[in-house]
């Protein structure tokens, strides 16, 4: 558990304070002999099956055994009480036949020796166990064959690894290691407040500026008004006097109206421009009110900011923005970390870089990661800022640890699937699921990716855990997304398939064709109730999880896609951290940012030099990222 080391400070903390020495010394010597191993799962089999039953250490394992039983004897599940008994029985037999395979008889009688009487009590199977160490081959006898098999060595490997992982990720935590959590949730709630005010005094501030116009408008009006009444007065007073030429004032007076009108509809005609570009109902209100009347041409120049093509959309509005130019080549992949503290950009000149856009945030963090070929994947662990993931060209992984700022590991795909295309990490286990490709890129990209490899692994000991069943011979896997929980894996495939895995068992659970082309990038919706897929031929989808099949909206961006010679063939989506906003790659030096679900169609980003090859939305605040073929990266806040 991540805060117990944190909670135990505190407890050494408060005896100390109250003077509790005797229980400080009795505290300590029981850490020091901590049979849990802090519930870490990983340490607890290696004690199993690699200290205790190889050295023959039988007093220890029951002992532990015991102590599990102690620990759940507390809890309400009775079903893991009677599942505990069945898989102690396991182990201690898995220790006979270990003694047995070691051609150590005299371990065995001295183990019945101690405990067989408390077997014996526990359940009547043990009875005939007790004359294996006088049986003369017993992995020929069909009584106890199976228990030789690396088969049921194996099983029983996996059960005690998924029991031991059930019961404390299922346990209840006690309030004092909520302690850390709940500070560090208090201290991101802090930072939220401070925001907002600063963001409410920003509108308060430009409150008051459209108020001082609105009042500055009105005046204006009443001047208008005023003049018009003073001009009909000065007509009036012309024809009553006979000295001045019968058609001189009125022909001044109507060159003057003249003017003044084409002046006034020369700023009628600016004013709905910016409309039409920004979009801002205020104005549009004002111009009603200014305009003279002029209430169906403004209502027509609203309805054609809702329906405008998109090579139309408005600008964002930008509060901040700044860019990295650290990279030599142009970018192929761009993220936030968990936190959206750090941004993780890799380049093809085979280097990621680590960096910072915020000013206050320490930069003893950045780094520059040289990997020597095309990086084709990223992805940071979701719990922490800790672990970068780094999938290349070459079938390698690399897991970058940014505070020791160091390689940690290099794990490698197989020699048959060299280009890891996507990685994901789990939100809630210590796990990553990579896709590999039998194929590489190309002239033409995704039919020369070959066949697909999804495999899962394990973080702590950074080995392969199990390979996910897709069928024999499958297209290749171009994009993975989990959902929140990590239960359930969404990939996509070359093909236009969109396969869904149930992670807990390891296996496919449904799947429906999604695109005539293959699909570029993937991503669950904000509620879960639906997935987005982006296809290579520039058509986003937003399926229903609920009604499988059921399209609930969708875009067709294939103007930004980009062209079959280029040598930027995938695509990205993102969506922002409320799912309302998704941001797409573009061969244009703008991307799109479509409003989903929304009443405009969305808005332009601010250019690059170049086409944007990679996008991505920090986790909570409405701010992205853009990654350019210009060799820079951009942070752009919202306003």
């Amino acid at each position: 558990m991540e805060n117990m080391q944190y909670a135990e400070e505190l407890v050494r903390e408060f005896l100390v304070f109250r003077g509790f020495t005797n229980t400080l010394q009795s505290y300590d010597s029981e850490l020091r002999t901590d049979l849990g191993k802090g519930f870490h799962v990983d340490k607890i089999l290696d004690l199993i099956f690699s200290l205790y039953v190889p050295k023959f250490q039988a007093d220890r394992l029951v002992s532990l055994l015991s102590f599990f039983q102690h620990y759940l004897s507390s809890s309400s599940e009775t079903a893991l009480l009677s599942t505990l008994s069945k898989i102690e029985a396991s182990l201690l037999r898995f220790y006979v036949v270990h003694a047995l395979q070691a051609n150590r008889r005299d371990r065995i009688v001295e183990f019945f020796a101690v405990h067989g009487s408390d077997l014996l009590q526990r359940s009547q199977d043990w009875i005939r166990w007790f004359a294996i160490p006088y049986v003369k081959n017993p992995n020929l006898d069909p009584e106890f064959r199976v228990y030789f098999s690396k088969e049921w060595y194996a099983a029983l490997h996996l059960s005690v690894r998924n029991f031991f992982n059930e019961i404390f990720n299922g346990t209840r935590l006690p309030a004092l290691l909520k302690i850390s959590s709940e500070m560090n949730a208090t201290n991101l709630l802090k930072r939220d407040i401070l925001n907002l005010n600063i963001k409410l005094a920003e509108l308060q501030a430009l409150l008051d500026e459209k108020e001082a116009k609105l009042s500055h408008y009105r005046s204006m009006e009443g001047s208008i008004s005023s003049l018009s009444n003073l001009r009909e007065e000065s007509s009036q007073m012309s024809r009553g006097f006979p000295e001045v030429s019968p058609t001189a004032v009125p022909r001044a007076v109507q060159t003057e109206i003249n003017q003044d009108s084409l002046v006034s509809g020369a700023g009628n005609i600016q004013s709905e421009f910016v409309i039409s570009k920004s979009g801002d109902i205020s104005t549009v209100a004002l111009n009603n009110r200014v305009g003279n009347g002029r209430s169906g041409d403004t209502m027509q120049t609203e309805t054609s900011v809702e329906f405008c093509g998109e090579e139309d959309f408005p600008e964002v509005k930008v509060e901040h923005q700044e860019t990295f130019l650290g990279h030599t080549s142009p970018i192929s992949r761009c993220c936030f970390s968990a936190s959206g503290n750090n941004i993780a950009s890799a380049s093809l000149d085979g280097t990621v870089r680590i960096w910072t856009y915020d000013s206050s945030t320490p930069v003893s963090r950045n780094a520059t990661i040289y990997c020597g070929t095309e990086i084709l994947s990223l992805d940071w662990e979701c719990k922490s800022d800790r672990l970068l993931l780094i999938g290349t060209s070459d079938g390698c992984i690399k897991a970058w640890n940014v505070d020791a700022k160091r390689v940690v590991c290099d794990l490698n795909t197989t020699k048959a699937f060299p280009s890891v295309l996507d990685i994901k990490c789990s939100p809630v286990e210590p796990i990553f699921v990579s896709a590999a490709a039998s194929g590489g890129a190309g002239s033409n990209y995704f039919d020369n990716l070959g066949f697909a490899s999804l495999t899962v692994w394990n973080m702590k000991a950074w080995k392969p855990v199990t390979v996910l069943p897709l069928g024999e011979d499958p297209p290749a896997i171009t994009s993975l997304c989990f959902n929140h929980n990590g239960k359930i894996l969404a990939a996509s495939a070359v093909d236009g398939m969109i396969h869904m895995f149930d992670m807990s068992a390891g296996l496919q659970i449904t799947g429906w064709p999604a695109h005539d082309s293959s699909i570029s990038s993937i991503l669950f919706g904000p509620d879960e109730t639906s997935i987005f897929s982006l296809g290579s031929d520039g058509k986003i989808f937003e399926w229903s999880l609920q009604n499988q099949g059921h399209i609930l909206w969708s875009r067709d961006c294939s103007r930004f896609s980009y062209g079959k010679d280029s040598e930027y063939c995938r695509h990205e989506m993102a969506l922002d951290a409320s799912g309302r906003r998704l941001l797409v790659t573009s061969n244009s030096v703008r991307a799109p940012i479509y409003q989903v679900q929304g009443h405009l169609n969305g808005w332009r980003t601010l250019p690059h030099g170049a086409p944007i090859t990679a996008v991505d939305w920090h986790p909570t605040s409405p701010i992205f990222l853009t990654g350019s073929a210009d060799n820079s990266v951009r942070v752009t806040s919202l306003s």
